[in-house]
């Protein structure tokens, strides 16, 4: 039996989660998480064979809360589930030691399929990913600016896109406006840029606008 953890804040998403795998007898919801810190309670002091995990919560992201996990689970199973397209996080979520990572647009029996793969051990990627990842082995000169990002200033950059104020983004992380801004400074000088409307035009011209 696979027992899995669903890590969601939309308790009506886990809901159907829970409907889709209850329909397969060799796996089951073992447990649920509503945020970063609840899901790491329960790896912490529960055995899942596999974690899904999405990307936006409230508090910390789930990048970070993967990179916790793999930090001291380096053989655990996590599964990102993630509204946004590929484009945006896929690369990074497997580089920061994602088993696989789907959006919540996928199919269930490409979920059902996922879930089984990354319990034993292995990959789960779609196709087109799979030549996302390719293209991450090219030559560092030929990956776009963004590229050169850590995750947060990633995130960061996606707020500031979407009109958020230094205040309500050092809110949304739990960080001081001081070291908001400061990451606002390193994207700045990292992608060559003076204004948030230079990020606006950069993320529309490489189609990483799907939620501004």
């Amino acid at each position: 039996m696979i027992k899995v953890l669903i890590a969601d804040d939309h308790a009506l998403f886990r809901e159907g989660l829970k409907m889709i795998i209850g329909r397969h007898s060799d796996i089951e919801v073992s447990g649920e998480a509503s945020n970063g810190q609840e899901a790491l309670e329960k790896v912490w002091n529960e055995e899942f064979d596999v974690v899904l995990l999405d990307i936006s919560m409230p508090g910390r992201s789930g990048i970070d809360i993967l990179k916790e996990i793999k930090s001291a689970k380096h053989d655990f199973n996590v599964l990102m589930l993630s509204m946004h397209p590929e484009e945006l996080y896929a690369v990074r979520a497997l580089k920061a030691g994602a088993s696989g990572y789907l959006t919540k647009e996928s199919a269930p029996d490409e979920l059902i399929d996922a879930i089984r793969r990354v319990s034993m051990g292995l990959k789960y990627v779609t196709l087109s990913l799979a030549e996302k990842l390719a293209t991450e082995l090219e030559v560092d000169r030929d990956k776009p600016l963004h590229e050169q990002l850590s995750d947060r200033e990633f995130e960061v950059m996606q707020m500031i896109a979407k009109g958020h104020t230094i205040k309500e983004i050092a809110e949304r992380f739990f960080l001081s406006s001081n070291t908001i801004s400061t990451y606002k400074s390193r994207i700045f000088e990292k992608m060559n840029m003076k204004s948030n409307a230079d990020i606006i035009s950069y993320l529309m011209e490489h189609n990483l606008t799907d939620s501004l």
